[in-house]
């Protein structure tokens, strides 16, 4: 897919497990950071189905995604092949040729059990609770409810608040994100917050411009919005800098960083006062 097409279109990834889908995530994420367009990702966890997986590959040529799987069960991990190869989808098995590589040369039998890197524990529990969280609590949903958030991201829009916000979700981190918009004052319940759990998000403002028009492509949308021009755009960070100095909230520049460097950034500057 060259540079243009690209740009026209999002880039989606499925990423399909029988457990919380951490290891998937952490590779597809690794491997995604080699590349510069953004990549939209939907997770599929506990998948244990059949009638599951072939919803998941009739989405996947829907959306002509690339399907990303964990799964131990060997007829699930056959049938997404299969059903791949015949929906014309690429598949990626990533747990299945290391399993059989171990078992044929240490001579062992695997016990195909799914879930076993995660068990079903208080950890277990506690990362599905902060995903709804962060789920029900993105772009500045449920405000009356934001003050139970471990941490909360503010920034202009396209910023990674999402991202980021999901990917310390997956840890455990109950996280929400405000949006902050030009000429409308933050809401109440943000500045509310105890400003220690507060990070504001900045980019370049160049980077933010050629992400707003590949954004704006995407949609089909017109030109010459002053959302997609460089000196609204550079305006607009000067102000949120400021609301965020004014604030005292931890700010952080998040250009160039992949979401799961920006993340530990985050959880480090947030262990003292959490």
């Amino acid at each position: 897919m060259t540079d243009k097409a690209a740009e026209a279109s999002p880039l989606e990834l499925f990423l399909v497990s029988d457990g919380t889908g951490d290891t998937v995530r952490h590779a597809a994420d690794a491997a995604a950071t080699q590349f510069s367009p953004r990549f939209r990702v939907l997770s599929f966890g506990e998948v244990r189905r059949e009638a599951q997986v072939r919803r998941i590959v009739e989405q996947a040529r829907e959306a002509r995604a690339l399907i990303v799987f964990t799964l131990v069960n060997e007829h699930l991990a056959q049938m997404v092949r299969e059903l791949a190869s015949g929906a014309g989808v690429p598949a990626v098995d990533l747990l299945g040729p290391l399993i059989s590589s171990m078992a044929n040369h240490y001579g062992l039998v695997p016990q195909f059990r799914p879930g076993l890197l995660h068990s079903f524990g208080e950890d277990y529990f506690e990362r599905v609770s902060a995903v709804e969280f962060a789920v029900h609590h993105d772009d500045g949903a449920n405000l009356h409810t934001l003050h139970q958030a471990d941490l909360v991201l503010a920034g202009v829009s396209r910023t990674s608040k999402t991202p980021i916000s999901m990917y310390l979700a997956q840890r455990g981190y109950k996280a929400g994100n405000v949006p902050i918009v030009p000429d409308i004052e933050p809401p109440r319940e943000l500045l509310e917050i105890n400003p220690a759990k507060v990070f504001g998000l900045m980019t370049d403002p160049v980077q933010l411009l050629e992400i707003r028009r590949a954004r704006l492509r995407q949609l089909g949308a017109t030109k010459g919005m002053r959302y997609a021009e460089l000196d609204e755009v550079r305006d607009e960070l000067r102000r949120t800098r400021r609301l965020f100095r004014a604030r005292g909230w931890k700010v952080v520049d998040i250009t160039g960083k992949a979401v799961e460097e920006n993340a530990a950034r985050i959880l480090e500057a947030l262990q003292p006062g959490r």
